[in-house]
């Protein structure tokens, strides 16, 4: 299970240390200033969600680093699931607040909030409801 689950965080840290890093860059963006402090407190908070999100998913292998060796290999793999999980549940509120930033900035429009419900709510489904159901629904335990 180890070896499956290294695999899945790879993929999740690239994808929000990707984010994390073109987040750190929009501060120093000229444009930044000018932004309404509405706007300017999603980015502060979707930074902090970032920065959460890259520690949720990067603690996986610094746990693995840590007790490899120990004879704990179920109890670090039941640990860095949950890791994994409060990673991508950061990811998802990253994500989020990041495509909430952008339309705000993008357009003025009143369908925003709607439209970044609509995507939150396609996240949901691939990333937490089908894989719950088919757990559920193919699985005994």
């Amino acid at each position: 299970m180890w070896g499956e689950l290294i695999q899945e965080v790879r993929v999740a840290q690239t994808g929000v240390q990707i984010l994390f890093g073109f987040l750190l860059t929009v501060v120093f963006t000229p444009r930044y200033a000018d932004l309404p402090q509405t706007d300017q407190v999603i980015y502060i908070v979707t930074v902090v969600l970032g920065a959460c999100a890259t520690g949720a998913l990067i603690g996986p292998v610094s746990l693995h680093r840590l007790v490899s060796g120990r004879r704990v290999k179920p109890q670090a793999v039941r640990w860095a699931s949950r890791l994994t999980l409060v990673g991508l549940l950061l990811l998802l509120a990253t994500m989020t607040a990041s495509l909430l930033l952008i339309l705000r900035v993008a357009t003025h429009d009143d369908y925003v909030p709607w439209l970044v419900s609509g995507v939150v709510a396609w996240y949901a489904l691939c990333w937490f409801v089908l894989p719950l159901w088919t757990r559920r629904r193919y699985t005994t335990q």
